[in-house]
């Protein structure tokens, strides 16, 4: 079976903690055209699959398109490194 190399993409991304949590309270923004919605302890996030959430520690990521969506921390630490302004 063929092997194939993820291609070196650059994404943006955060981390959600609770004190950015507490930060926003129970706001809602948008990046691009999807909504985020923060509450206590966890954020929805409009994806282009439907609702998902994301909890603290996950890290919300802008994808190449501007898609946003979550990631676990150990996928995350697994897939991505960061990378110097």
């Amino acid at each position: 079976m063929p092997k194939y190399r993820k291609k070196p993409v650059v994404v943006e991304a955060f981390q959600l903690t609770e004190e950015l949590l507490e930060e926003k309270g129970w706001t809602e923004e948008y990046v691009g055209n999807q909504k985020i919605k923060y509450r206590l302890d966890h954020a929805i996030i409009q994806t282009l699959e439907g609702e998902m959430i994301a909890n603290i520690g996950d890290y919300i990521i802008t994808g190449i398109k501007g898609e946003i969506y979550p990631c676990k921390p150990d996928i995350f630490e697994q897939t991505y490194e960061l990378v110097e302004d």
